[in-house]
């Protein structure tokens, strides 16, 4: 039977279940870990509220807590990265979830309050708003949380500091610093999909123009490998004498912002931090500087200095651009509204990239729940075992063998008394 392509209208719910099965072929590290879970339900009995980007592959982590028997509660960290099919299918799936696409800051802060309703055991995090909420507006349910995973460099560095002054109440895991995330999802996948972004907002070329990386920590890194290999010039902005020495190394031109403003045609700040970007720099941009955030919240740039500075606004001049006219008629474009450009005007990084940081994520809760009864609070390395673990399962996916020590070289190593 002769099989024809036609309009066919489909609910939300079946385009996300789509979205998350494509999103499945592309993780079976993960995929393994959540039929492990199935098999041991290792999290029967307990309560996880996520502060997480809502797509489809978060969706297949949500899965494979919940096959581990997890109730979840799950609230987005980015309301424009929301995937509303996805958020759509995951309520048929038994996960409440709190998220919407485009919502503004007031009812994002609520969805986060609706997912902390569930008093959880265990909380997820990506940027840390669910626990400073935690810490500052919900105080009455810290005592029921005994520990959570931290996603991404911006939220571990809000952790580190609440740890340093004594406010930390429970433990957590900073599942953003293991070795295989770093490599894989910061700079891979940062790379790739940050320009993934820029591309589909504005169609330039990136062959030939000058492109402006702030900051050279693995992102920055991925950012600046990616523009390069396009054809890009690459200027590097830093703080960190060692990180700007390494990009100069590399072959990269470091400056500071203050001179690289004027020469950039696109800037790209991926740090952590706040005003990267600021009205000084914005007003010695040249006509047509496209500006781009890769650095979690939409402070890096700052918005509301370019607000002041415009004289007229033509927002969606493309999608997610925005074009801000200056008095002298320099014109300015920001992509996806200072935020994430690599979820908002694109879909973040590819499934494969996410396999490895949310089978991360997976084991690092599973070994929570061990763990958690004699660890006192504070930020906790993901165990080196389970980071090895990670990248074992992703070769034997991807069907490539390594080397193993011999009996010989494994004494050799753990002996001072042979020598050369």
């Amino acid at each position: 039977m002769a099989v024809s392509r036609r309009a066919v209208r489909e609910s939300g719910v079946v385009v996300g279940e789509r979205r998350i099965a494509w999103a499945g072929r592309g993780m079976p590290v993960l995929t393994a870990i959540g039929e492990r879970f199935a098999r041991e339900r290792p999290f029967d009995g307990l309560r996880i509220a996520a502060c997480l980007h809502v797509t489809a592959e978060t969706a297949v982590l949500m899965g494979a807590l919940k096959a581990g028997g997890a109730e979840i509660a799950l609230a987005a960290s980015n309301p424009l990265s929301t995937q509303d099919d996805v958020a759509e299918a995951l309520q048929g799936y038994g996960i409440a979830v709190h998220a919407r696409a485009g919502v503004d800051r007031a009812t994002y802060y609520r969805h986060i309050h609706q997912a902390l309703d569930l008093a959880p055991d265990i909380v997820l995090d990506d940027g840390c708003d669910l626990v400073n909420i935690l810490h500052t507006e919900r105080t009455d349910l810290l005592d029921g949380v005994s520990g959570g995973c931290e996603e991404t460099t911006t939220g571990i560095i809000r952790l580190r500091q609440m740890a340093a002054e004594g406010a930390l109440r429970f433990p957590v895991v900073a599942v953003n610093d293991t070795r295989t995330k770093r490599m894989f999802d910061n700079r891979y996948g940062t790379g790739q999909s940050t320009l993934d972004g820029i591309m589909r907002a504005t169609n330039v070329m990136l062959a030939g123009r000058t492109v402006v990386v702030a900051g050279f920590g693995y992102c920055g890194r991925g950012v600046a490998e990616r523009a390069k290999g396009l054809g890009a010039r690459v200027i590097v902005t830093e703080i960190d004498p060692v990180k700007a020495l390494d990009a100069s190394l590399q072959g990269y031109e470091v400056r500071a912002m203050g001179a690289a403003a004027t020469v950039g045609d696109l800037f790209v700040t991926v740090t952590g931090n706040r005003d990267v970007i600021t009205a000084e720099h914005l007003a010695a941009m040249k006509d047509g500087a496209i500006l781009a955030n890769a650095g979690h919240f939409d402070i890096e740039i700052d918005v509301r200095a370019l607000e002041g500075l415009a004289v007229a606004l033509n927002p969606g001049v493309r999608p997610n651009t925005d074009e801000y006219v200056l008095a002298d008629g320099r014109r300015l474009l920001l992509l996806a509204e200072g935020r994430l450009v690599n979820l908002t005007a694109a879909e973040g990084h590819p499934a494969a990239v996410m396999d490895m940081s949310f089978s991360a994520q997976a084991l690092a809760v599973a070994w929570l729940t061990t763990e958690r009864v004699r660890l006192a609070p504070g930020v906790y390395d993901v165990p080196e075992d389970i980071d090895v673990e990670v990248a074992r399962l992703k070769l034997a996916a991807a069907g490539i063998e390594i080397d193993r020590l011999t009996a010989e070289q494994e004494d050799y190593l753990h002996s001072w008394r042979t020598g050369s």
